[in-house]
Formats: C-alpha cells, structure tokens, sequence
C-alpha cells in the first residue's frame, strides 16, 4: 500500500525556540508578516494548521520601525470606548510618540488567525521599546530576513 499520509504534529512534539526580530529601520508590514509567520510556525517542517507549532518572538526597537509614503502623518488607528460618541482616533506619528509598542502588535494581530488558536498563538509575541529584553534566559537566536 503507498503511504502518502500527510504529517500531524502531536502537542508533545513541538519544540518552541525563542528569536529576536530588530525593527530598527525595518519596514513595518514586512516586519509585521515576518514575525506573524514565526508566532504561527510557517517557517517549520513540522506546520499544522489546526495546532499552535509556532515560536517565541521578540521584537526590540519598536520605536524605531519605519513606514513608507505618507503614512506617518496620513495613517489613523481608531478604537472605540463603547460609550456613544467614544471613537478615538490617534495618527502614527503620535501612537508612536506614545506607545511605539502598540504599533508592532497592532499590525502582527491583523496578520494573526482570527479565534481562539490565534489569540493562544499571539501571546507569544514580546515587543520592547529598545535594544534590551526581558528573556535573555532563553537564549533568543536573531532572526535576519
């Protein structure tokens, strides 16, 4: 009989490994798709699609993430208060004054798969404002691309 059985990885088989993503001067959707695919385990021979296989990123720099065009005056983040009128509205350039972390995580979550398995995956994302991070103990690998 020909065995052309596709390959499913068990939960007790996974092997996560810690990488370091530097955003300084690296273009934000490019950095963004990068990590998404790490976090998911894309880059793995091992890939299910209904399983968590992916690694640990950090990402450090995030204030020094470039966009290209117009986008640092033009592009707007909103989000809403669930109160009547509570639509805020904050432009790049004044997100990444405030809180340059949110811009990285807000763009890797868009990338991220939409439930349950998504959100698990996405908590293994770590974004730093930066050169240092909290995880030197697991002996983070940089990731070049």
């Amino acid at each position: 009989m020909d065995d052309t059985r596709s390959y499913v990885a068990r939960p007790s088989e996974i092997v996560r490994k810690w990488y370091v993503i530097d955003a300084d001067g690296r273009t934000l959707g490019r950095l963004a798709s990068e990590a998404a695919s790490i976090l998911r385990g894309k880059k793995k021979p091992t890939f299910t699609p209904f399983l968590d296989t992916g690694d640990y990123v950090i990402v450090i720099n995030a204030e020094k993430v470039a966009v290209t065009g117009k986008k640092r005056k033009d592009k707007i983040y909103k989000r809403y208060t669930g109160y009547p009128g509570g639509l805020r509205e904050i432009s790049f350039e004044k997100l990444q004054a405030k809180r340059p972390n949110e811009i990285i995580r807000h763009a890797v979550k868009g990338m991220m798969p939409n439930g349950k398995l998504g959100r698990q995956m996405y908590k293994k994302l770590k974004v730093y404002t930066g050169p240092t991070h909290a995880h030197s103990a697991q002996k983070p690998e940089t990731w070049d691309f």
